[in-house]
């Protein structure tokens, strides 16, 4: 099989191969499929996604938002990372 890669996409090969992330464009063109078939449809939205996105912008019509800043703090305190 040959493939007609576009001029970016064969550049960001070559650069991979040269980093030393694969030894071959082969390799790199694999781990990539390798990686699709894992999580072939990204992009696909179940009723479940859907009514949580409806929910979430249900919410913030009504108001019900918090700064992210404030949001930050409290997850630090609800769970405090330890230090080694």
């Amino acid at each position: 099989m040959q493939v007609t890669l576009k001029p970016q996409t064969r550049k960001f090969i070559e650069e991979q191969v040269q980093a030393g992330r694969f030894a071959s464009p082969d390799e790199a063109i694999e781990a990539g499929m390798a990686r699709l078939m894992c999580d072939p449809e990204p992009d696909v939205l179940d009723d479940e996604d859907r009514a949580a996105i409806r929910e979430s912008l249900a919410q913030i019509e009504r108001g019900e938002v918090i700064d992210s800043k404030v949001f930050g703090e409290e997850l630090k305190r609800k769970y405090p990372i330890k230090k080694v």
